[in-house]
């Protein structure tokens, strides 16, 4: 099961604050086929930065598709009904997209009253952000009771790993039982996979891997070398060499996201 893939299409008109403008594209009919081709039986559709808050392929992806679920940018202010008829449509999370914001949201604001709401819907926070801001937002996130999925490993330091403070609070954080991690977009972090494959041990020893899942990233945008889905979908055996261990990995995914 790949529980990170972006899909969108050249039509979509990019947000404001699109840190990259992709070149291709990967539609929901290409990437269920991929999905097909390479032995994978769902997929989880990540809310894509590029596009903000425009979620609308996004929900035309899962209704034509039962095998996908996918998570939403919103407004933090957004309305319950809206929320419910997304949840209707296939979405079970809400992306905080935090990566490269110059200033963090205060989650202690009433806006952020959306954790409840999140929390109501048996749904999960997505957080992408640097590994170095995790731990203020992380505690805050875990107080709510909300659940929370950490995005491309934590991103851990490229020298320390999980020993400093944002490693740390990650580690922490997964001893709650509330949060969980996803082993994706190492190709990004230019180190090799022996260190990859180290981090997703202390993931796994640390939270257990019904605790851990595994995501592909495509189709890779802003990669710096090509990367393919069948690259990805092999990585996934050299991260978590041991059969028994893919395999609960796969079942606890499917589980989170499909119930």
């Amino acid at each position: 099961m790949d529980t990170h893939v972006h899909l969108f299409t050249r039509a979509l008109p990019l947000a404001a604050r699109a840190w990259t403008r992709p070149e291709g594209e990967l539609t929901a009919d290409t990437f269920v086929s991929m999905m097909d081709e390479h032995g994978v039986g769902y997929g989880v559709l990540s809310a894509m930065s590029l596009l903000g808050d425009l979620n609308d392929y996004t929900i035309e992806a899962l209704r034509a598709h039962e095998r996908l679920r996918g998570t939403v940018i919103v407004e933090p202010t957004v309305d319950r009904y809206v929320l419910d008829r997304m949840k209707s449509d296939g979405v079970v999370g809400v992306r905080f997209q935090w990566r490269r914001l110059a200033d963090l949201p205060d989650l202690t604001e009433p806006a952020y009253r959306l954790l409840f709401r999140v929390a109501d819907l048996d749904w999960h926070i997505e957080l992408n952000i640097e590994g170095d801001r995790l731990p203020p937002v992380l505690e805050r996130l875990t107080a709510s009771g909300v659940k929370v999925v950490v995005d491309h490993f934590g991103d851990p330091d490229r020298v320390a790993g999980y020993t400093g403070a944002g490693g740390a609070a990650l580690l922490r954080a997964l001893d709650t039982g509330r949060v969980w991690v996803k082993l994706s977009a190492g190709y990004r972090f230019g180190v090799g996979e022996d260190t990859l494959a180290g981090h997703a041990a202390t993931l796994i020893g640390a939270a257990g891997p019904e605790h851990v899942f595994w995501g592909s990233d495509a189709p890779f945008v802003g990669a710096r070398h090509p990367v393919t889905y069948r690259d990805a979908v092999d990585s996934f055996a050299r991260l978590v060499p041991d059969p028994e261990i893919r395999r609960r990995i796969s079942l606890a995914s499917h589980a989170f996201y499909f119930g």
